[in-house]
């Protein structure tokens, strides 16, 4: 700590440098920071998607629905815990634009097997026993200004009402989960739905997909391939897997977010990598005679090595800081830019540290080069070009 003045007084020797500098990298981590949180909202769901559920499709496309019939079926099936299902119901909240994600669930199942769903015991009470009631996300409440008790219309985009009205819905109870839990979606009875459908239409009697907990994550596959052959050469054939494998394919029909995100930082800090490794490079080539005074004063080559290091960690560090900052500032505390269309936006811990793990290194791969020609430097020929 006693260098700090020095560095400082170095890094202020140019200060329209250091400040350009300085806001290249500030605004690289920002974009880092805001890159990491739309990669964490893309990929909601999958992380906290366990081994110990499965997801039962029809084997052929995610738009076939499966009979309500498999469901005794699978209940019985050795290894299975419990089991429940869900319709994507695909209602749109007054303009096509407000869509989000509604299903039709059984609740009593559906609250079983998803733990990670907490409200009010009064709440869930409430919605157990009203047929036309809905479950929904605290985000998507947030969204919309919806309270408890609010008469909510559903214009049905997938399942109509024979009257052609819109879907009434109460909201009964409001949600929340952890960080990482999708908070946006609304609930409401698989009974309302399937007793308004005409019999023999389209959703009557079906369900879009199963959620099977099992009794032992470890033995998931073998279940998995098990109720798979319960119905093979059936009418509606099945394709089971691990939640967490069906989250990963659904997000990665729009791409591979993830690889998209880290690739666009990549490319933005390695152009910072140059433009601050040029800053330091440009800073010690103007003070190779001071180098040579310090080590005529006696400064050892692994100390003047130590200071050329510093420095460059230390411009890294306070750009990047403060672009961190700012990009969880924007996130954390003026919140969800879509206002609830996009699954929890946020920066996990774990990112944050891969963050800051960038900025160490930025800091070492700028300043390496400098302080290795530092190192070299002979004082005769520092002072000679002086």
């Amino acid at each position: 700590m006693k260098f700090l003045p020095l560095l400082w007084s170095n890094l202020l020797r140019r200060k329209v440098r250091t400040v350009f500098t300085l806001l290249s990298i500030l605004v690289a981590f920002m974009l880092l920071g805001t890159l990491l949180a739309i990669r964490v909202a893309f990929s909601g769901g999958v992380t906290v998607a366990g081994a110990e559920r499965l997801m039962m499709l029809d084997k052929v496309s995610l738009i076939n629905s499966l009979p309500i019939s498999y469901l005794a079926r699978i209940r019985t099936a050795s290894g299975v815990a419990d089991v429940t299902h869900a319709n994507w119901f695909g209602g749109v909240y007054q303009d096509p634009k407000n869509a989000f994600a509604n299903l039709a669930v059984e609740p009593e199942s559906w609250l079983r097997v998803h733990p990670e769903l907490v409200m009010p015991a009064g709440q869930e009470k409430t919605w157990l026993a009203d047929r036309t009631g809905a479950l929904v996300g605290v985000e998507t409440a947030r969204r919309f200004g919806w309270k408890i008790g609010d008469r909510v219309p559903l214009q049905g985009t997938i399942y109509r009402r024979p009257d052609g009205r819109p879907w009434e819905l109460t909201i009964d109870a409001i949600y929340d989960a952890a960080e990482n839990t999708d908070k946006t979606q609304l609930f409401l009875h698989y009974a309302y739905l399937n007793e308004t459908i005409p019999k023999g239409a389209y959703g009557n009697d079906e369900v879009s997909w199963y959620v099977i907990r099992v009794a032992d994550p470890r033995q998931a596959e073998l279940v998995a391939r098990r109720l798979d052959a319960l119905f093979a050469n059936s009418s509606s054939e099945t394709k089971t897997a691990t939640e967490k494998v069906f989250v990963s394919s659904f997000a990665s029909q729009i791409g591979d977010i993830g690889t998209i995100m880290i690739g666009i930082a990549g490319a933005v800090l390695f152009t910072i990598l140059l433009v601050t490794g040029n800053t330091m490079a440009q800073a010690i080539r103007e003070r190779t005679s001071e180098l040579a005074i310090l080590k005529t004063l006696g400064f050892s080559e692994a100390k003047i090595v130590g200071l050329v290091l510093a420095e460059s960690c230390l411009i890294a560090l306070v750009g990047g800081a403060a672009g961190l900052g700012l990009s969880w500032t924007a996130i954390t505390l003026i919140g969800d830019p879509t206002h609830g269309m996009l699954p929890p936006i946020y920066l996990p811990a774990r990112d944050l540290a891969f963050a800051a793990g960038l900025i160490a290194a930025l800091g070492l791969a700028t300043g390496i080069l400098p302080a290795l020609q530092a190192r070299r430097l002979k004082i005769v020929d520092a002072l000679r070009r002086h």
